[in-house]
């Protein structure tokens, strides 16, 4: 079966109004033991207190071991998350036909969307998404015209908040790899010098109820195209990472932790020492809506990324992946159906 075309071609189905699922979002041949939540099968990923003295060491290993970890006492207010939840609720409450007038439009990254792994595949996603990048102000007007400023007000307090930790995050991060200040300054660019804009970005996530959860798929299977995402999840069930052992495998996350996980673009520069862990949603849920707050960290579209060999181990002298454009990658990764890493294997 041919692909779905462009994901900005398409329109989001009002999920929260349907009796049965749609063909279009029915996926065959699911594990169905990947549907059946098993509390002794579950696994915890590393907690990293970030008050610790060693939470360099503690990071460090996580991300070498895992490639994910979880972050506690990491200095976003729990009321500010709750606040943010909650306008995130407002949002995916809002009648179908006033979200869309905030729809994501092709050549632009805001907004209300499907999910952008959808152009992967040849199903649709039981999932509705509104990505914000900076000032939400301009979509907002469309979804609350007369009293949009408090949603903004906290949804960019919220950014500024999770930027702050991001900075202290990705400096721990290239100190324990070794990359010097000099290079950290040039990986920490925000700003598209061409554009002006920030490579910082929020994604909301909705996952509606669904009346047949074993025929659907929340979020397939993939890989965060960031140096790293922080991921705020509403729910404890879910979420899925895949090991090479055991398959894949259900999260049981704290829920005063934040889920850190390494993207595409660490695992280039660190030269396969870390890696871009492969995770989907499952949907579990069948009487209400739940919801995650994913913050992507990403370097600059102009920004050459190419593996770090300093020479700290023997294993690292050699590069085992070729360099690339950052905005190239996201070409090849879209053309590789999603496995942009494997096409830059040397």
């Amino acid at each position: 079966m041919d692909k779905l075309p462009a994901v900005g071609l398409l329109t989001p189905l009002d999920l929260n109004t349907v009796e049965a699922v749609p063909e279009s979002h029915v996926w065959p041949h699911l594990d169905e033991s990947s549907q059946k939540f098993e509390s002794n099968k579950t696994v915890s990923i590393p907690v990293v207190d970030f008050n610790d003295d060693n939470v360099l060491e503690l990071i460090g290993k996580a991300c070498e071991e895992w490639g994910m970890f979880q972050l506690i006492n990491h200095g976003i207010p729990k009321t500010l998350t709750a606040e943010t939840e909650e306008v995130a609720r407002c949002l995916f409450a809002l009648p179908q036909s006033q979200k869309m007038k905030a729809l994501n439009v092709p050549g632009t990254a805001n907004g209300y969307c499907m999910a952008r792994l959808t152009k992967h595949h040849d199903k649709m996603m039981w999932h509705e998404g509104f990505t914000v990048i900076g000032s939400p102000v301009d979509d907002f007007k469309k979804l609350w015209p007369s009293d949009y400023q408090p949603f903004c007000d906290k949804m960019e307090e919220y950014q500024l908040k999770m930027k702050a930790l991001a900075d202290k995050l990705i400096s721990l991060i290239f100190k324990f790899l070794g990359i010097s200040d000099e290079e950290m300054v040039k990986k920490l660019s925000y700003i598209d010098p061409a554009t002006g804009k920030p490579h910082l970005a929020l994604r909301l996530n909705s996952f509606p109820p669904c009346p047949e959860p074993s025929k659907v798929i929340g979020l397939a299977a993939h890989t965060d195209t960031s140096l790293f995402t922080m991921l705020h999840q509403a729910r404890r069930e879910g979420l899925q990472i895949l090991n090479e052992k055991d398959g894949w495998l259900p999260l049981a996350p704290r829920s005063d932790a934040l889920i850190i996980n390494i993207g595409d673009f660490l695992q280039i520069i660190s030269n396969g020492r870390f890696h871009s862990v492969p995770h989907r949603v499952m949907i579990r849920e069948t009487e209400k809506t739940t919801m995650s707050m994913a913050y992507f960290f990403h370097p600059p579209g102009h920004l050459y990324v190419a593996p770090y060999c300093k020479p700290l181990s023997e294993t690292l002298q050699t590069p085992i992946y070729k360099g690339v454009n950052v905005k190239e990658y996201f070409i090849i990764k879209a053309k590789a159906s999603g496995k942009g890493i494997a096409a830059l294997t040397i």
